[in-house]
């Protein structure tokens, strides 16, 4: 039984930690959201952090549907998802646009995802949804 407490101490050690998020305004401002699937989402933006697997980032919102209960729901806007994008146009993508695809991610989860238990996964997107967001936006 001692063994496996020293064994866990001892991974425990290197295992990847989350960093606590940074970037968040000191002020922040809570907004809101109407999605099509119902709910109106009360959200702030709580900072980003480097992904604890894999290349990107981690950006968590801290977001609430019943005015009560506040969650953190995280966005995770992996490297290879951008570099197709970077490529193309030869230039890369800078820390705002990065916020503005990670937030349409999220709007994009409050509209397509059924109730509010379903922010519980991280939002991932793919390649195609960077460069459908950066269209809408008009970021070319």
């Amino acid at each position: 039984m001692l063994g496996e407490k020293m064994w866990r101490g001892f991974l425990s050690r290197f295992q990847k930690r989350a960093v606590p998020p940074t970037g968040a305004p000191p002020v922040r401002r809570q907004k809101s959201y109407s999605a099509q699937s119902g709910y109106v989402y009360q959200y702030h933006y709580e900072g980003h952090r480097p992904l604890t697997t894999g290349n990107g980032t981690e950006y968590v919102f801290e977001v609430c549907a019943d005015r009560k209960t506040p969650a953190p729901v995280s966005v995770h806007v992996h490297d290879e998802a951008l570099e197709s994008w970077e490529t193309e146009r030869g230039r890369s993508l800078s820390q705002t646009e990065r916020y503005a695809i990670a937030k349409m991610a999220l709007f994009q989860a409050f509209d397509e995802r059924e109730s509010p238990a379903g922010l519980g996964e991280p939002v991932s997107l793919g390649a195609e949804h960077v460069k459908a967001f950066l269209h809408a936006l008009d970021i070319d």
